[in-house]
Order: C-alpha cells, then structure tokens, then sequence
C-alpha cells in the first residue's frame, strides 16, 4: 500500500519546533510522504500573501494536513488591506471545504490539580465542543466607511443542518448504543441566526430518536462550563460562540497546550491543529509543549488516516509520560501546592525535547 500523505504546514512562533517534535512521533507509528509547506506570516514575507494557490493545491492532494500554529506582533495590523497570518488558516477551512471543527476536552487524571477550577469540579469532565467552521460572523460581508464599521453573520439551513449532522453522529458515537445527548448553544433570545439555528435543530431532533438536545444561551453555556463542565457531552454551536467557548473549554485542563482539535469536511483531507495560537514571546527557547500537536496527531491519525490503534498508542503514550511527572512549564505547579499525602508524581520540569523523548520512550 501506498504511504498516506501528509501535508505539514509549520507556520509561525513556537509552529516549527512542535511540528517537528511531532513528525518524530509520526516516525514513530507508521510510515509517512511528508511534504512541508508555508502559511501564515511566513508566507507573508516569502510571498506577501498568508496562503498561496500552490500550498492550498498540495493541500487538496493529500491524505490529511498538520498545522503547527500562525501569526504573531509581526505581522499584526488594523490596516484592512494589509494580510495577515489568519487570512492563511480561513483561507485553508474555506479552499478544503473544513466547516466541522472537533475540540475535545477530557483533562489527563494526572492534571487535575493544573486546572484553575478545584479538582472536584474539574473530575469527570469529558466534552466534545463541534464548531461550525465556514459561516457566521467570520465569513459574512464586512467593511467600514468613515466612522462606521460592520460585521455580517448570515447562516442558511443547510450549513446548519450539515454541522449538526455532525454533532449528532459525534454523540452518538460517544453514547455507544444509548442515548446521544448534545447542547446546542444558540443567542437565540437576541439574534435572529440563532433563532433559524434552534428551528433548524428542533426540526432534526424531531425525526431523531436517538438523540435529545437542550437548548443554552451561550452566555449560559459560558457560565456553566466553569461551574459544572462535567454536565455537557456534545456541545454544538455556531463560528464565533464556538470559537469563545472552546478555548474557554480547553483553559479547564490547565493549559491550552493540552487541547488538539479537527477540523473536517466531506471526502477532502481534514485539517489536523493544536488549540493553542504561535506562542512568539516563547519561541527559539525550548520550552514549547508539544502535548496538544501529539494529540493533533492522534486525531489525524484516527479521524484522517483511518489509523485509530495508532492514535490510541499516541494518546496513551502522552498519558503515561505525564503520569511520570514529565511537565513543560505551562503545566507545572509550585511544590507548596501539592496536596497532603498526595500519589501524584514528583514532576519534572522539562523542554519541548525532554517532553518528546519521554513520549517516544512510552511509545
């Protein structure tokens, strides 16, 4: 058989040094045809745009795409006209069709204590947030004129309809033959886009009957995945309320190093990336978490490559080198903290490339 493909985009700050940590976990568990392109700032400056129409078209001709992370100070800018790293990322979700995007949250047992809520609260969390990805406020029409400025968000029935779908099949596979549950997040009391989004799902729901769905305000949702996370399963929303409530989901583990993500269509190569944006004020000194771009690997290789044994040795492998203390920075915790008595391990606080080989140890 003919090796998957994989196109790997590094991108900016930290994005190389993790991306190549986890091309050696790739080494690791299978055999690869890596092509390495560039996006973000540093397409900017090799060629004045965030994604050039050869990096998008060896894209469209892999098997799955990794991407590091993009943007920076460098690159940042009010001028409309002027690119910027993220044009490259929307320009990817929009040219390879990506409107799913898959965030799971579920903290390692041997970070619970890493979390800024009490460990009480934090236990037994285990949520998936399923983002729509290609609609909304982000790909509405905008401008400005004089002292004005506007942001359109506009969504049709049949982008709701195919992210749900989505959301549906996440809960069911997750319920394992009982009931699916999901919560739709929604502002359907103010916004007439949530009011045709809760119609849309109610109408699903209704021909469904392996799936219950309540409904939250997101700024409910918002205030419910501090006070009691563990109550969600599958939590649905819309662009921009998934984009806010997802990296509000992934602070719950300690570090937003922690969290992969998916970002899926139909039939085309998916977009594999950690949660976390390019950490520059880091970038060069070694200490970059590589954990949630393992993870990200994990999800390619479940979700993309159709390899889930393999996902399932990389996420177990992340998990045992955690459980034997290994911690970068972002995820360790002053020693006067650890509580009485306590069976966690003796951390030890170590690099990006510390924390890769005691991955690969495990795998």
């Amino acid at each position: 058989m003919s090796r998957p493909r994989i196109a790997v985009l590094p991108g900016d700050g930290i994005g190389p040094e993790i991306v190549a940590a986890a091309g050696r976990v790739l080494d690791a568990v299978g055999e690869f045809a890596i092509s390495e392109h560039i996006v973000g700032g540093a397409s900017i400056d090799a060629h004045g745009t965030a994604l050039t129409d050869e990096v998008l078209d060896a894209c469209r001709k892999a098997d799955a795409v990794l991407l590091g992370a993009v943007g920076g100070p460098k690159w940042e800018t009010t001028d409309p006209d002027a690119p910027r790293p993220e044009q490259g990322l929307l320009g990817l979700r929009r040219g390879l069709g990506l409107y799913a995007n898959l965030r799971p949250v579920r903290p390692s047992p041997s970070l619970l204590i890493a979390s800024p809520l009490r460990e009480d609260r934090i236990r037994g969390t285990d949520l998936i947030v399923v983002r729509e990805l290609t609609g909304g406020i982000y790909f509405g029409d905008s401008g400005r004129e004089s002292d004005r400025a506007h942001d359109t968000c506009e969504y049709s029935v049949a982008e709701i309809e195919r992210i749900a779908s989505v959301a549906f099949a996440t809960a069911r596979a997750r319920a394992g033959g009982g009931t699916a549950r999901v919560t739709s997040v929604d502002k359907a009391n103010i916004l007439e886009t949530s009011r045709l989004w809760r119609e849309t799902i109610d109408r699903l729901v209704a021909a469904s009957d392996d799936v219950t769905v309540d409904h939250m305000l997101v700024d409910n949702a918002a205030m419910q995945l501090v006070s009691e996370p563990s109550r969600f399963d599958v939590i649905l929303t819309e662009n921009m309320f998934g984009d806010i409530l997802s990296d509000e989901a992934a602070m719950l583990t300690g570090s937003l190093g922690m969290l992969p993500s998916a970002s899926l269509g139909d039939g085309g190569p998916g977009l594999f990336e950690p949660v976390h944006g390019s950490a520059p004020d880091i970038a060069g000194t070694g200490i970059a978490n590589p954990l949630a771009t393992f993870l990200s690997v994990a999800m390619m290789l479940r979700h993309g490559l159709g390899m889930p044994a393999e996902a399932d040795a990389v996420e177990a492998a992340v998990e045992s080198a955690l459980a034997r203390g290994a911690r970068t920075p972002d995820l360790s915790w002053v020693e006067s903290e650890r509580p009485p008595m306590s069976d966690l391990p003796a951390e030890v606080e170590v690099g990006t490339e510390e924390m890769t080989a005691a991955v690969l140890a495990e795998l």
